[in-house]
């Protein structure tokens, strides 16, 4: 993508009031400087652990999730 298809894109999304993500998420560069590490023997973890940064937000989404649908069902009982 050029610069000026870029500032053409973000104008667009200004307008329609979304916003740009154009960065790595922290838990997406600390999963490649795991992985780097790994591959390169520098550290001796288990891959579980080496991958972590991509399961540990997941299962705290899905907890999260657990538990709101939890109160919801609790909340619509008491009704």
């Amino acid at each position: 993508m050029t610069k000026f298809e870029y500032d053409l894109y973000k104008e667009y999304n200004k307008k329609n009031n979304t916003t740009v993500n154009t960065g790595m998420k922290f838990c997406d560069v600390l999963l490649i400087v795991f992985v780097v590490l790994k591959l390169c023997k520098v550290i001796n973890w288990s891959w579980w652990w080496v991958l972590s940064p991509f399961w540990i937000p997941l299962i705290l989404a899905a907890v999260l999730y657990l538990i709101v649908w939890i109160a919801k069902c609790i909340i619509r009982s008491k009704k």
